[in-house]
């Protein structure tokens, strides 16, 4: 019989902060020999607040003296607020991940950074959507598709999924079930290939102008969500394009960096002139808890600056998206150009993140 005292009033539980929490796995689930999901809960009595599609950045201690980062987008959906996961896939030569398959089982304990990404229907909504993943890019189209499930059951989506083989097909099982209760909900799989003893009655090949037609008649009208290989992604681009998509409906889920402003305009803006001034506008950068001090020319970040110096920042996507680097500046101005791996309170409270911020001046860094 469950001991109803041992449940705390909701009331009583806060938000999970990647600043004061661990994450504790809590199951390690195989999905495909090269695949496996990870669900962590709190490591203290508390919840999960992020939006579908969202990531979370995980530091793994693959030595001890050197740990890795590593991004993965959240497969579980914040509609079920007491767990996360994250479904990765190891290639051969992954080390982090091969780290965490190894490793990582109920009762691990990693520190993690996020959520955070712009890569979700609420920041871009739509009338009804169309999912276009292949490989492991399935992720955040599950945790969409599973919040719309619990929460908007009605919603018209189209799930088109592409694979090598169909044995391959990550949440075939589960996608098929939800399309029972969601009426809107449409499934259209395409594999490269498949062997003499899977029977695939289906779609081969690669996703092209003539396939999209018959997964979504309609798809000029839907708004695009496409997560996959860079190649991948550029196919789906140039498919669409080439369809008349009208590309403002389209939206990718990319970790590519952030374009960095014009060194001579980081110049002016310290202070200095052009070309035979440009020297004379490098900045000085205090690292206060390592007690370094470093020149930074322009044009160069803050995060390349404190590897010079050998002070320690940790990092990932190293594209102002995941927020991994995300330090405290004490004094100075920066030039951050981020692409939502910072929230504005967190800006507010005068933080940045080090892998896109160039200093305008002089500035001092809690590192």
């Amino acid at each position: 019989m469950t001991n109803v005292s041992s449940f705390r009033h909701l009331d009583e539980l806060q938000p999970w902060n990647d600043r004061q929490h661990l994450l504790e796995c809590i199951a390690a689930t195989v999905e495909t020999p090269d695949v496996m999901t990870f669900t962590f809960k709190s490591d203290r009595d508390g919840w999960f607040r992020y939006l579908p599609g969202q990531f979370v950045t995980l530091e793994l201690p693959v030595t001890p003296d050197d740990p890795v980062m590593r991004t993965y987008t959240l497969s579980s959906s914040p509609s079920r607020p007491f767990a996360v996961a994250v479904t990765v896939k190891a290639q051969a030569t992954s080390i982090g991940t091969r780290w965490m398959f190894e490793n990582v089982r109920p009762g691990s304990k990693l520190k993690a950074f996020g959520p955070l990404g712009d890569f979700s229907f609420v920041r871009h909504p739509g009338a009804k959507y169309l999912f276009i993943s292949a490989g492991s890019g399935v992720t955040p189209m599950m945790s969409m598709t599973r919040w719309f499930a619990d929460c908007a059951p009605g919603t018209d989506v189209a799930f088109v999924h592409c694979a090598r083989k169909p044995e391959d097909i990550l949440f075939r099982a589960e996608l098929q079930a939800l399309s029972a209760q969601m009426p809107n909900l449409s499934l259209g799989f395409i594999v490269e290939g498949h062997g003499p003893h899977n029977a695939w009655h289906g779609l081969r090949g690669r996703i092209d102008a003539s396939m999209l037609p018959l997964l979504a008649s309609d798809f000029r009208e839907r708004t695009v969500f496409c997560c996959g290989p860079e190649p991948f992604m550029r196919g789906v681009r140039g498919l669409l394009e080439a369809a008349g998509f009208p590309m403002g409906q389209y939206h990718e889920e990319s970790f590519q960096p952030a374009a960095a402003p014009a060194a001579e305009e980081l110049a002016i803006r310290a202070g200095g002139g052009t070309d035979g001034e440009q020297a004379s506008a490098s900045a000085t950068v205090s690292f206060t808890m390592a007690g370094k001090q470093a020149l930074c020319p322009p044009g160069q970040t803050i995060l390349q600056t404190a590897r010079k110096a050998g002070v320690r920042i940790g990092a990932a996507c190293e594209g102002g998206i995941c927020g991994t680097c995300r330090v405290m500046k004490v004094s100075g101005q920066v030039e951050m150009n981020h692409q939502g791996g910072i929230l504005d309170e967190e800006v507010d409270e005068g933080y940045i993140l080090a892998c896109c911020s160039r200093p305008i001046g002089d500035v001092a860094i809690e590192a």
